[in-house]
């Protein structure tokens, strides 16, 4: 399905692909990478409070050319680096403020980072706060991330608004242990949004049985559009065909620029295409990012490559 953006519970609608800044150059450059993410087209830049650049990511949104109305930020209440404690339900108004200070607006999207981020047991509180903060104009959508089934049947119970979205790393790889989560998601309506959407070709060791399969789609897409579409590529629009919002980073230009050209083109995988990466990536189990969902969420007995 070519589209540009997915409709989230609340009503709006969310670009497909989000450029991150939590990492490497992204991270250290936020704001001329932000700034020429915007200007190759993209419309949804990712942030949040750990990443130590809300402020650069409101400077980047400030700078470019293209209207505020038409950008999409996404932030996250977390712990500062390095602390061990949660957030205190009576500092989650002032930390939000801070937020919204430091990127100079309301983002569109305002996360839960993780379920540590909340003090033991009070997920409900918390999430109560945000809703607060919604009614009162100063959150618009407001989601979670990296939460289990566990977080996410806490924070829906009787709440006011259910999470749009749980932000997760989400790709072939991870299918088999997440789909339990993903049913309660998909019964509450709650949209997959991925980071690390890359791993089986840049972190696992061997890229495992998908990376041919995903070389044979990129040649075929390639030939088909008269495009250098490759396998990364492959991956992106595997989350496009699931309806899952991508968020990459990268600070090189041409990357950047790449990304924005695939948010925008009508390249599209066939169901059966689909359909394999499904099946293999079911086969291995294999997490960049353990120390959330692997946490009280156990694993599948499969094996990693």
């Amino acid at each position: 399905m070519s589209t540009t953006s997915f409709k989230l519970n609340d009503g709006t609608s969310i670009p497909w692909v989000a450029w991150g800044n939590g990492t490497g150059q992204a991270k250290k450059d936020a704001i001329e990478s932000g700034k020429l993410a915007l200007a190759a087209g993209l419309r949804h830049i990712d942030t949040a409070q750990i990443y130590n650049n809300e402020e650069e990511t409101g400077i980047a949104v400030s700078q470019s050319k293209v209207p505020r109305s038409e950008v999409y930020v996404t932030s996250k209440i977390g712990r500062i680096a390095g602390d061990t404690q949660a957030v205190p339900l009576d500092q989650v108004r002032k930390s939000v403020q801070e937020s919204l200070d430091r990127l100079g607006t309301v983002p569109e999207l305002y996360l839960i980072h993780n379920p540590y981020v909340v003090p033991e047991g009070k997920l409900k509180e918390f999430w109560g706060i945000l809703e607060d903060l919604k009614d009162e104009g100063k959150l618009k959508s407001i989601g979670v991330s990296n939460f289990r089934p566990q977080d996410i049947e806490a924070v829906v119970e009787g709440a006011r608004y259910k999470p749009v979205v749980n932000q997760l790393e989400f790709h072939p790889y991870v299918l088999a242990h997440l789909e339990p989560l993903l049913a309660i998601q998909e019964k509450h309506n709650i949209l997959t949004t991925s980071y690390g959407p890359l791993t089986p070709l840049l972190r696992h060791p061997t890229g495992g049985p998908l990376k041919p399969i995903l070389h044979r789609i990129s040649e075929r897409l390639s030939a088909k559009y008269n495009e250098t579409i490759d396998a990364n590529a492959v991956l992106l629009l595997w989350l496009r065909a699931k309806q899952v919002v991508a968020v990459t980073a990268s600070g090189n230009a041409e990357r950047i620029k790449g990304l924005a050209k695939l948010y925008l083109s009508k390249w599209e995988l066939e169901a059966e295409e689909v359909e394999e990466i499904d099946r293999v990536g079911k086969t291995i189990h294999f997490r960049h990012y353990t120390e959330h969902m692997e946490n009280d969420f156990p694993v599948p007995d499969l094996p990693s490559q």
